[in-house]
């Protein structure tokens, strides 16, 4: 059983992709791609439409979620440490059609994604620079994240390591202060204690829909995670350092997200008026500038702006990898042009580089200059990408899993095991299952459908259908049966 990766399209012009990310880019590429605004910015709604437990209890539930679809792709990539990720593996665990319109669904996600981080970082330098025309900034960091990925891998790796160090230490510094002002030795804590959790219908205010509603939006500031996958092509000693990085994300998840969500919510009531607004563009909103201003740091505002800067800067830096790494694999695979398999004498796929910067320029002046209507459109057209990724990550680890006991395999020759199989990737399943199709359930609930809305919200998920069995009905694909998968005998190029 022969290996068949990412690296053998191009094995024969003597270049390949380079193994120089870390243990430490690793552990950072983990947890950072999954803090960002979403909890800077965000949390404080979270908060304020499903109170205290309500939200308490979403981070926790769908931080278990993302756990269990971590350990599921920590052992595929740490047995099959490839750039094309759950991509590869859809192919050739499911059905190849399906690794196919994964693969182009998650480059195009994260195309239009830059294109969103370059419209936040405008804002936010707005903030600074007022009179300042927003385009300048975006062009400038655009170039910023071009060059960190033209160089070498090791520059996003290093990039993305500071970007997440700076997001980490912030949030251990906010907890810190927190848990201080709560217990009474830092002053602005007054009004803090589990009274702010019996406030008028808390802890669970707004009910179980509420909660649901809260879940999509802590589903989505979790997304990035996956990004491990990716770097697992260029990781050195992926059998090793993959499993470390997985195993520290269970309590980074807790530390970070369960210990912030409840500081916040120990400090500032959900009836907050300040907690109903989510806006990038007004960062004396977010819930960590109001409770550093609360302990009496004045200059809180200018901080968490810059904070947020590089949380913006740092999922635009790991959207322009992942997708250049995605079309290059799907290229060395025969599923996007050739061109595009080509590498540097440093390793990086930069034509693919430069289609996928081309991509997010051309997505980002759509919204400056064009039509934002089509903008929008290209935005909930990528806004289910995420979760299709995750679905796609336990389909491929069960039928994975399966198949390889069924071929007489050792699993204890595995390099990293996942202890929750079979409940964590079913349970993983069906939850995002959930959460993707109830991303707007309200549309369906009114006296008249608002099929506007829910077009809006759900196109991704036609548009990955017809992707899929387009490619299954031109190819003539069909499901992988257990007995025909292969398993690579070695684990690493």
């Amino acid at each position: 059983m022969a290996q068949t990766n990412s690296t053998s399209a191009e094995s024969g012009r003597g270049t390949s992709l380079r193994r120089e990310l870390k243990a430490r880019h690793l552990s950072m590429i983990a947890i950072g791609g999954s803090i960002g605004t979403g909890l800077f910015v965000a949390s404080g709604a979270t908060i304020s439409q499903a109170g205290p437990g309500g939200a308490l209890l979403s981070y926790m539930l769908i931080g278990l979620m993302v756990y269990f679809l971590m350990t599921s792709l920590g052992e595929l990539a740490a047995f099959m440490p490839v750039s094309g990720s759950f991509s590869t593996y859809g192919s050739r665990y499911v059905e190849e059609g399906f690794g196919f319109a994964l693969g182009w669904n998650y480059w195009y996600n994260w195309a239009v994604t830059i294109a969103v981080d370059l419209v936040a970082a405008q804002l936010v330098m707005g903030y600074w620079f007022p009179d300042t025309p927003g385009w300048i900034w975006s062009a400038l960091f655009l170039g910023l994240m071009f060059l960190l990925n033209y160089i070498s891998v090791k520059g996003f790796g290093e990039a993305e390591y500071w970007f997440s160090l700076i997001k980490v230490t912030t949030i251990i510094i906010f907890i810190a202060v927190g848990i201080l002002m709560i217990i009474g030795i830092m002053k602005g804590g007054e009004g803090a204690g589990f009274h702010n959790w019996t406030v008028g219908e808390a802890p669970f205010a707004g009910g179980f829909a509420a909660m649901i509603g809260v879940a999509m939006i802590v589903g989505f500031s979790f997304q990035g995670t996956e990004l491990i996958g990716i770097a697992a092509g260029e990781s050195k000693d992926p059998g090793k350092n993959i499993p470390m990085a997985v195993r520290q994300v269970f309590w980074r998840i807790l530390l970070f997200y369960v210990f912030a969500i409840f500081v916040i919510s120990m400090l500032i009531p959900y009836t907050d008026p300040n907690l109903l607004r989510n806006d990038v563009k007004d960062i004396s909103v977010s819930p960590f500038t109001l409770v550093f201003e609360h302990a009496g740091l004045l200059s809180a505002a200018a901080v968490m702006n810059a904070v947020i800067l590089t949380a913006v800067l740092s999922a635009g830096n790991s959207g322009m990898y992942a997708s250049t790494r995605m079309l290059y694999t799907l290229a060395c695979e025969g599923k996007a042009p050739r061109i595009f398999a080509k590498l540097s004498k440093g390793g990086v796929p930069r034509n693919a580089l430069y289609a996928t910067t081309v991509i997010a320029a051309l997505c980002f002046l759509s919204s400056m200059f064009g039509n934002q209507e089509v903008y929008l459109w290209l935005l909930n057209t990528s806004g289910m990408t995420g979760f299709i990724a995750w679905l796609g990550i336990a389909i491929s680890h069960y039928r994975f899993r399966r198949g390889y006991v069924k071929a007489g395999l050792d699993l204890n020759d595995l390099p990293y095991q996942s202890s929750f199989f079979p409940l964590g990737p079913i349970f993983a399943f069906i939850l995002c299952l959930i959460i993707t199709l109830g991303q707007n359930y309200e549309a369906f609930l009114q006296d008249r459908i608002d099929w506007y809305g829910a077009t809006a919200t759900y196109i991704g998920l036609p548009l990955f259908l017809i992707i899929w069995f387009g490619y299954k009905l031109t190819k003539g694909t069909r499901f992988v049966r257990y007995a025909e998968m292969e398993f690579p005998k070695t684990h690493t190029d």
